[in-house]
């Protein structure tokens, strides 16, 4: 067959920015829209709101990761440009906010409040994509939004499913005694990270590996075996099997949960985490 039209969503963050903006280089022709979810949504209580309960839950000890990882890229996006001609940086993928280098592309963007609302099934009336791809998204697809590409679609999860199921799975990998990391491409579905496993790999990370750098890392390994799965996919030679039985769900880290990391000397994010963010949008390379 050839080769899908995607319709690609992303939350863009550190984690997954320098990947997806990769993807988006290597697969310009590909892609039909990207939708870019918008964090501060008034249907997740934008961002006062979303502050106020990740403090309730997690407590201030969480903050630190959620500015690193979202919160100094957010700040820093609008001044790529000028970043760049200061740093004397070129005009790249990787040091380009994802909106601008999709404008660069001709690759039409639409700003997600609610993926499942009306203005993304316009953009499927309009733009026609074969298949789904989630690639760092924080909103759940309906079975009905779904059904709207042929092909469904597919997430890359930077964790080893069944296990750690939800949105931070490196900080419960990080959690366990011996902390197994990994990457899977899987279907996606209605319920949160339960489609079957369409490919999946283990990585040995360094022993001080912050929860923050070990998402990065997972989302760069994740790039290359998307490519390996929509290679299949297009060769007709994908092995799709069942839907693995689900492990339990694993939310954003309670007090309890980060208190545990600290007491073993294990970090959400640390000082080369904050230079990355510094530097994402700048073409600046960094050095743990």
């Amino acid at each position: 067959m050839r080769r899908p039209r995607i319709a690609l969503f992303v939350l863009e963050a550190l984690p997954n920015a320098r990947a997806v903006r990769r993807f988006v280089e290597d697969h310009a022709a590909d892609i039909a829209f990207v939708g870019l979810s918008n964090a501060e949504r008034p249907s997740s209580g934008g961002l006062t709101g979303q502050v106020r309960r990740h403090l309730a839950r997690s407590g201030p000890a969480f903050l630190p990761y959620l500015a690193v990882n979202f919160g100094v890229p957010d700040l820093l996006a609008p001044a790529s440009g000028m970043l760049r001609r200061l740093t004397g940086t070129r005009v790249e993928a990787t040091a380009t906010p994802l909106k601008a280098f999709c404008r660069a592309q001709g690759i039409p963007t639409l700003r997600i409040d609610a993926v499942n609302g009306p203005d993304v099934a316009r953009a499927f009336e309009t733009h026609a994509p074969d298949l789904i791809v989630a690639f760092h998204f924080d909103q759940i697809f309906s079975a009905a939004t779904l059904a709207l590409a042929p092909l469904g679609g597919f997430n890359v999860h930077p964790g080893l499913l069944p296990r750690h199921r939800g949105p931070v799975p490196t900080i419960h990998a990080l959690a366990e005694e011996r902390p197994d990391f990994g990457v899977t491409i899987h279907r996606l579905t209605a319920a949160i990270d339960a489609g079957a496993i369409l490919a999946q790999e283990a990585a040995v990370l360094p022993s001080d590996t912050t929860a923050t750098r070990a998402a990065i890392l997972l989302h760069e390994s994740g790039r290359i075996l998307l490519d390996r799965v929509l290679g299949d996919l297009a060769s007709g030679t994908l092995d799709e099997g069942p839907a693995p039985e689900p492990l339990p769900y694993c939310p954003f880290p309670d007090r309890a949960l980060l208190a545990s990391l600290a007491a073993r000397g294990r970090k959400l994010v640390d000082g080369a985490d904050l230079r990355a963010a510094l530097a994402l949008n700048a073409g600046v390379r960094t050095r743990g």
